[in-house]
């Protein structure tokens, strides 16, 4: 089974202060146009996306630096609600490598958590090379900033803004590489994850 953990980007949200994604039809053919065609503006931190150092760091890798194996690959998806501690952290990636050793390298939190600073250093520590939720921004919602210093600091990539409503805890095989912006401090994916690999 495939599913999709992407918001629809036209509806998503977005984080507070950022502008929402807005189409542009550029022709159409009921207009007299050849065929459909469509523009868009959006941020490159709406909907589902992932951030790249660059995100914080004048001298960090921007998104199309990052190699595609930080975004593909198994992944461990587990619930959680509140405050993800360093305690929670070390639970989360001592089940994925009991599961599958290689899942302990991208950790997707499903429901409505927080990483928190501490969570943040063990996940770090742990060299894993991605981490995923469901916010539109890991760390705590109004301030941020520390939690993405300590996992962009250690190249770890950030994929925000999933839906895992639908997916059941477990390892699965995730694809959500994001679009090749040169450059850029992030860049929206279409994230899949797979139940069968």
């Amino acid at each position: 089974m495939i599913y999709d953990i992407t918001q629809p980007l036209f509806e998503c949200e977005v984080y507070p202060g950022d502008k929402q994604p807005e189409r542009n039809i550029i022709q159409t053919i009921d207009g007299g146009g050849d065929c459909n065609l469509t523009g868009f503006y959006m941020c490159a931190h709406n909907g589902t996306h992932v951030d790249s150092p660059y995100h914080f760091f004048m001298d960090g890798k921007g998104i199309d630096k990052i190699k595609l194996e930080k975004f593909i690959g198994k992944a461990y998806v587990e619930g959680h609600e509140g405050d993800v501690t360093a305690e929670d952290a070390e639970g989360m990636l001592s089940r994925a490598e009991a599961i599958d050793p290689e899942a302990k390298k991208k950790i997707l939190i499903k429901g409505d958590a927080t990483v928190t600073l501490e969570a943040a250093k063990v996940f770090a520590a742990a060299g894993v090379d991605l981490v995923g939720n469901e916010s539109q921004t890991v760390g705590p919602f109004f301030a941020p900033r520390d939690v993405h210093l300590v996992l962009l600091g250690a190249e770890v990539v950030l994929l925000e803004g999933i839906r895992l409503g639908e997916v059941p805890d477990g390892v699965y095989f995730l694809n959500c590489a994001p679009l090749n912006l040169t450059n850029s401090d992030g860049a929206p994916c279409r994230a899949v994850l797979m139940d069968s690999f």
